[in-house]
């Protein structure tokens, strides 16, 4: 007859294991969130960077007077 017993190392790191999934889980969502606001802040600047009128050279007249 065989004798099974749990191993107590083997318990500790599957909880190891478990916990350290959260925690990506976690570190994982805050990523998304700053990568989104990342996102938002570099599109923010470019249209501040590319609207007409925060342009230090003045615009050229075609019309010639």
């Amino acid at each position: 007859m065989l004798n099974w017993r749990r191993d107590p190392g083997l318990e500790k790191k599957i909880e190891d294991a478990k916990r350290r999934a959260q925690q990506l889980r976690s570190e994982t969502e805050q990523l998304r969130q700053l990568n989104a606001r990342g996102r938002e802040l570099l599109s923010s600047a470019a249209l501040l960077c590319l609207a007409p009128e925060s342009s230090s050279i003045p615009p050229s007249s075609t019309a010639q007077g």
